[in-house]
């Protein structure tokens, strides 16, 4: 595993294969420096802004250079607060709302380049609820099993971090309570094997959606001059989704004894 990475009990594959190693040498260079964690969060966040604008222009490829340069900044942001014991609450809750702030704008950018407003909402529905559904499997996995919950930071208060942790319970808080919810009433009434229901191949199954892989498709169709066809992509995976939990219930359900 690369030194600073972040421990999960599935990790997404095209982290590990190709931008986990990239940021490793990011972070390298700046380790020994004062760039702090989130000088990169800013700075990558920046990078996604100019990539819609870019999109909205027709800067394809530019574009898309652009969004998987963000990619790596965003892994090294993390491995470099770990490597150095600079870990903040502060610096969680700006990370999370600046990458959906830099989803935001993307998504808004490919409404106002192919017209297609309602796909593109649409499409940022579905984004983001298979990046809230993965955070959550995870934790679930942990709980059925034991296992302790990594710690979360504590930061003294200040008023920027009072504001972004409103911020985060306003738009995030509400979408963790309810898939936990779902996935607990599901197993709970029908009565699934909750060893199997959370495991690791249901992790797979989210993981592998991430936000890692969803830009690099985005900068795959981007390269192809095919914005529209990328909204398509993520809605397809509404239907994937839904496969994926039927799948799940089933393999999960007790066999008779």
């Amino acid at each position: 595993m690369v030194p600073g990475a972040k421990e999960r009990p599935v990790q997404e594959f095209l982290n590990v294969l190709l931008f986990r190693p990239l940021a490793h040498l990011v972070v390298l260079l700046l380790y020994r420096t004062r760039v702090r964690p989130h000088h990169l969060v800013l700075f990558h966040t920046l990078l996604v802004l100019l990539a819609a604008r870019l999109i909205h222009l027709g800067q394809d490829v530019p574009a898309a250079f652009l969004i998987q340069l963000k990619t790596v900044l965003d892994n090294a942001d993390g491995q470099l607060a770990r490597l150095r014991g600079e870990v903040t609450e502060l610096g969680r809750y700006l990370d999370t709302e600046l990458d959906f702030l830099g989803n935001l704008f993307l998504f808004l950018a490919l409404g106002f380049r192919t017209g297609a407003w309602g796909w593109a909402f649409a499409a940022f529905l579905v984004f983001t609820l298979v990046q809230t559904w993965d955070f959550n499997l995870e934790r679930l996995y942990r709980k059925a099993r034991g296992l302790f919950l990594p710690p979360e930071p504590q930061d003294p208060e200040t008023p920027l971090l009072a504001l972004l942790r409103g911020v985060y319970r306003f738009l995030f808080l509400p979408q963790d309570r309810a898939v936990t919810a779902l996935e607990e009433a599901l197993a709970r009434r029908l009565g699934l094997d909750p060893l199997r229901f959370w495991d690791e191949a249901a992790l797979a199954g989210v993981v592998n959606l991430g936000l890692t892989t969803q830009l690099f498709f985005l900068g795959v169709f981007l390269a192809l001059h095919q914005p529209g066809a990328y909204l398509t992509f993520v809605l397809l995976q509404a239907v994937y989704l839904g496969a994926w939990y039927l799948w799940r219930i089933a393999r999960s359900i007790p066999s008779p004894r």
